[in-house]
């Protein structure tokens, strides 16, 4: 089993697209409703659905990368705005804090070896 992706809803598409794009995602689908977006590295991929409603859905995404300082200060450069910039974590990840257009809370992150095997990890299986 695999994660397929996070659709996350936005409140106006043309916004939240040129926004995903400022952050070096690549479109790959793209409707006046429906967008998605594949990762720099890996096999990942999200997408945006617009929604007439309310967008805070209380789901924060998380997009990791080892050079976070060096990415957080380009993207400054760009004009995105950071409600906190990487910030060392007691559960070991560094991190930086911001919105997309719609409120949707985001994480930019590096956690290294700990994302998989932090010091307190457990195995759980049914």
């Amino acid at each position: 089993m695999n994660l397929n992706q996070v659709t996350l809803p936005v409140k106006n598409m043309e916004q939240a697209v040129a926004f995903y794009l400022k952050l070096g995602f690549t479109q790959i689908v793209d409707s006046p409703h429906y967008a998605r977006f594949e990762c720099p590295e890996g096999n990942s991929t999200f997408s945006l659905l617009l929604e007439d409603g309310d967008c805070n859905n209380g789901a924060t995404i998380y997009f990791e990368h080892e050079a976070l300082d060096e990415w957080v200060t380009s993207l400054q450069s760009k004009g995105v705005e950071f409600e906190q910039l990487p910030t060392e974590q007691r559960y070991l990840w560094k991190e930086a804090i911001l919105k997309d257009p719609s409120g949707n809370k985001i994480k930019l992150y590096w956690a290294g070896e700990n994302r998989l095997n932090p010091p307190w990890r457990v195995e759980k299986k049914l």
